[in-house]
Protein backbone atom coordinates (compact mmCIF):
# COMPACT_ATOMS: atom_id res chain seq x y z
CA UNK A 1 0.00 0.00 0.00
CA UNK A 2 1.51 3.30 -0.75
CA UNK A 3 0.68 6.56 0.62
CA UNK A 4 -0.77 9.16 -1.64
CA UNK A 5 -0.07 12.29 -2.15
CA UNK A 6 -1.92 15.31 -0.50
CA UNK A 7 -4.95 16.59 -2.71
CA UNK A 8 -3.93 19.55 -4.91
CA UNK A 9 -6.11 22.74 -4.26
CA UNK A 10 -6.19 25.13 -7.41
CA UNK A 11 -5.29 28.78 -6.55
CA UNK A 12 -7.82 30.85 -7.54
CA UNK A 13 -5.76 34.16 -7.73
CA UNK A 14 -5.27 36.96 -5.71
CA UNK A 15 -8.33 37.38 -3.69
CA UNK A 16 -9.85 41.24 -3.44
CA UNK A 17 -10.57 42.71 0.01
CA UNK A 18 -11.98 45.74 1.18
CA UNK A 19 -9.08 48.49 2.75
CA UNK A 20 -8.08 47.92 5.96
CA UNK A 21 -10.50 49.78 8.26
CA UNK A 22 -13.38 50.09 6.06
CA UNK A 23 -15.58 48.14 8.08
CA UNK A 24 -15.24 50.73 11.39
CA UNK A 25 -15.99 52.89 8.55
CA UNK A 26 -19.16 51.50 7.89
CA UNK A 27 -19.74 51.32 11.23
CA UNK A 28 -19.43 54.29 12.16
CA UNK A 29 -22.66 55.62 9.21
CA UNK A 30 -24.47 53.12 10.63
CA UNK A 31 -24.02 54.61 14.26
CA UNK A 32 -24.63 58.26 13.13
CA UNK A 33 -27.49 58.13 11.18
CA UNK A 34 -29.26 56.04 14.02
CA UNK A 35 -27.79 59.33 15.85
CA UNK A 36 -29.79 61.75 13.39
CA UNK A 37 -32.75 59.77 14.18
CA UNK A 38 -32.16 59.76 18.02
CA UNK A 39 -32.15 63.55 17.80
CA UNK A 40 -35.15 63.61 16.10
CA UNK A 41 -36.96 62.09 17.99
CA UNK A 42 -35.36 64.18 20.87
CA UNK A 43 -36.46 67.16 19.31
CA UNK A 44 -39.94 65.66 18.88
CA UNK A 45 -40.66 64.60 22.50
CA UNK A 46 -38.93 68.04 24.19
CA UNK A 47 -40.89 71.45 24.21
CA UNK A 48 -37.72 73.08 22.71
CA UNK A 49 -36.76 74.03 18.87
CA UNK A 50 -33.24 72.00 18.07
CA UNK A 51 -33.51 73.48 14.66
CA UNK A 52 -33.14 77.04 16.13
CA UNK A 53 -29.25 75.32 15.98
CA UNK A 54 -28.85 75.45 12.38
CA UNK A 55 -27.22 77.40 10.38
CA UNK A 56 -28.23 81.14 10.14
CA UNK A 57 -26.96 83.22 7.26
CA UNK A 58 -24.30 85.82 8.16
CA UNK A 59 -24.48 85.72 11.53
CA UNK A 60 -21.69 84.98 13.85
CA UNK A 61 -23.94 82.73 16.54
CA UNK A 62 -25.07 81.52 13.58
CA UNK A 63 -21.59 79.44 12.37
CA UNK A 64 -21.92 76.57 15.29
CA UNK A 65 -24.60 75.77 13.19
CA UNK A 66 -22.41 74.45 10.58
CA UNK A 67 -21.16 71.50 12.44
CA UNK A 68 -24.88 70.93 13.82
CA UNK A 69 -27.02 70.98 11.04
CA UNK A 70 -26.71 67.91 9.10
CA UNK A 71 -27.16 66.50 12.61
CA UNK A 72 -30.66 67.82 13.10
CA UNK A 73 -34.19 67.79 10.52
CA UNK A 74 -37.20 69.47 9.57
CA UNK A 75 -39.54 66.60 11.05
CA UNK A 76 -38.98 63.05 10.58
CA UNK A 77 -40.40 62.90 6.56
CA UNK A 78 -37.38 64.92 5.82
CA UNK A 79 -35.23 63.13 7.54
CA UNK A 80 -36.42 59.86 6.09
CA UNK A 81 -36.19 61.22 2.85
CA UNK A 82 -32.06 61.54 3.40
CA UNK A 83 -31.68 58.73 5.30
CA UNK A 84 -31.42 56.08 2.10
CA UNK A 85 -29.27 57.96 -0.13
CA UNK A 86 -27.14 59.08 2.87
CA UNK A 87 -26.59 55.32 3.95
CA UNK A 88 -26.12 54.29 0.17
CA UNK A 89 -23.63 57.12 -0.80
CA UNK A 90 -21.89 56.99 2.55
CA UNK A 91 -21.53 53.56 2.30
CA UNK A 92 -19.84 53.66 -1.10
CA UNK A 93 -17.81 56.65 -0.02
CA UNK A 94 -16.48 54.79 3.15
CA UNK A 95 -14.77 51.41 1.00
CA UNK A 96 -11.58 53.67 0.68
CA UNK A 97 -11.23 53.18 4.70
CA UNK A 98 -12.54 55.45 7.71
CA UNK A 99 -9.38 57.94 7.66
CA UNK A 100 -10.25 59.21 4.25
CA UNK A 101 -14.10 58.60 4.69
CA UNK A 102 -14.10 61.09 7.95
CA UNK A 103 -12.05 64.04 6.11
CA UNK A 104 -14.01 63.45 3.17
CA UNK A 105 -16.99 64.07 5.88
CA UNK A 106 -15.18 66.81 7.44
CA UNK A 107 -14.63 68.77 4.36
CA UNK A 108 -18.23 68.29 2.84
CA UNK A 109 -19.58 69.61 6.19
CA UNK A 110 -17.58 72.54 6.21
CA UNK A 111 -17.24 74.26 2.12
CA UNK A 112 -21.72 73.04 2.29
CA UNK A 113 -21.76 74.73 5.49
CA UNK A 114 -19.97 77.99 4.89
CA UNK A 115 -21.47 78.28 1.62
CA UNK A 116 -24.54 78.21 3.28
CA UNK A 117 -24.26 80.42 5.74
CA UNK A 118 -23.06 83.12 3.07
CA UNK A 119 -25.38 82.65 0.53
CA UNK A 120 -28.68 81.68 2.24
CA UNK A 121 -31.23 84.77 2.39
CA UNK A 122 -31.30 86.75 6.09
CA UNK A 123 -33.70 85.58 8.22
CA UNK A 124 -33.45 81.65 7.12
CA UNK A 125 -32.15 78.53 9.02
CA UNK A 126 -30.44 75.79 7.57
CA UNK A 127 -30.64 72.02 8.73
CA UNK A 128 -30.39 69.24 7.16
CA UNK A 129 -28.32 65.75 6.01
CA UNK A 130 -28.47 66.58 2.21
CA UNK A 131 -25.60 68.53 2.09
CA UNK A 132 -23.79 65.76 3.09
CA UNK A 133 -25.88 63.40 0.48
CA UNK A 134 -24.82 65.52 -2.32
CA UNK A 135 -20.96 65.86 -0.69
CA UNK A 136 -20.56 61.91 -1.02
CA UNK A 137 -22.14 61.88 -4.45
CA UNK A 138 -19.86 64.65 -5.73
CA UNK A 139 -17.11 62.84 -3.79
CA UNK A 140 -17.62 59.36 -5.62
CA UNK A 141 -18.11 61.00 -8.88
CA UNK A 142 -15.08 63.12 -8.54
CA UNK A 143 -12.46 59.90 -6.96
CA UNK A 144 -13.71 57.86 -10.12
CA UNK A 145 -12.09 60.92 -11.99
CA UNK A 146 -9.08 61.93 -10.32
CA UNK A 147 -8.00 58.48 -9.07
CA UNK A 148 -8.99 56.45 -12.35
CA UNK A 149 -8.85 53.00 -11.07
CA UNK A 150 -11.18 50.79 -12.67
CA UNK A 151 -13.31 49.96 -9.25
CA UNK A 152 -13.56 53.89 -8.86
CA UNK A 153 -14.75 54.44 -12.19
CA UNK A 154 -17.11 51.83 -12.01
CA UNK A 155 -18.41 52.89 -9.11
CA UNK A 156 -18.56 56.33 -9.83
CA UNK A 157 -20.48 55.21 -13.50
CA UNK A 158 -23.39 53.48 -11.27
CA UNK A 159 -23.70 56.69 -8.66
CA UNK A 160 -24.16 58.88 -11.20
CA UNK A 161 -26.81 56.40 -13.53
CA UNK A 162 -28.71 55.78 -10.40
CA UNK A 163 -28.55 59.35 -8.25
CA UNK A 164 -27.70 61.63 -11.57
CA UNK A 165 -31.18 63.32 -11.30
CA UNK A 166 -30.18 64.85 -8.04
CA UNK A 167 -28.11 66.99 -9.62
CA UNK A 168 -31.12 69.24 -10.52
CA UNK A 169 -31.08 70.20 -6.58
CA UNK A 170 -28.20 72.19 -6.66
CA UNK A 171 -30.70 74.40 -8.62
CA UNK A 172 -32.92 77.49 -7.15
CA UNK A 173 -36.70 75.90 -6.95
CA UNK A 174 -38.65 74.72 -4.54
CA UNK A 175 -39.41 76.96 -1.86
CA UNK A 176 -38.17 76.36 1.58
CA UNK A 177 -35.63 73.38 0.23
CA UNK A 178 -32.15 74.96 0.58
CA UNK A 179 -29.80 73.89 -2.85
CA UNK A 180 -27.30 76.49 -1.31
CA UNK A 181 -26.33 73.38 0.78
CA UNK A 182 -27.17 70.96 -2.37
CA UNK A 183 -24.77 73.16 -4.50
CA UNK A 184 -21.69 73.85 -1.89
CA UNK A 185 -22.10 69.88 -0.90
CA UNK A 186 -21.41 69.01 -4.05
CA UNK A 187 -18.45 71.48 -4.37
CA UNK A 188 -17.51 69.84 -1.06
CA UNK A 189 -17.35 66.39 -2.40
CA UNK A 190 -15.60 67.12 -5.50
CA UNK A 191 -13.33 68.94 -3.56
CA UNK A 192 -12.17 66.28 -0.84
CA UNK A 193 -12.18 63.39 -4.28
CA UNK A 194 -9.21 65.97 -5.66
CA UNK A 195 -7.43 66.77 -1.67
CA UNK A 196 -7.44 62.89 -0.87
CA UNK A 197 -6.66 61.41 -4.23
CA UNK A 198 -4.22 59.01 -4.33
CA UNK A 199 -0.30 59.10 -5.86
CA UNK A 200 -0.25 58.98 -9.63
CA UNK A 201 2.21 56.47 -10.99
CA UNK A 202 5.32 57.61 -12.62
CA UNK A 203 4.90 57.53 -16.28
CA UNK A 204 7.28 54.77 -17.90
CA UNK A 205 8.92 55.68 -20.81
CA UNK A 206 10.15 52.60 -23.56
CA UNK A 207 13.57 53.35 -24.95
Amino acid sequence: MTDLPPPVIPDSGPRRRLPSGTLSGIVGLLAATALLWVLEGVDYVLPGDMDSLGIVPRDVDGLPGIALAPFLHAGFDHLAANTVPLLVLGFLAALRGPGRFVLATVIIVLVSGIGVWLTSPPLTVTVGASGVVFGYFGYVLGRGLFDRRLLDIAVAAVVLFVYGSIVWGVLPGQAGISWQAHLFGLVGGVLAAWVLRGPRKAPVNMS
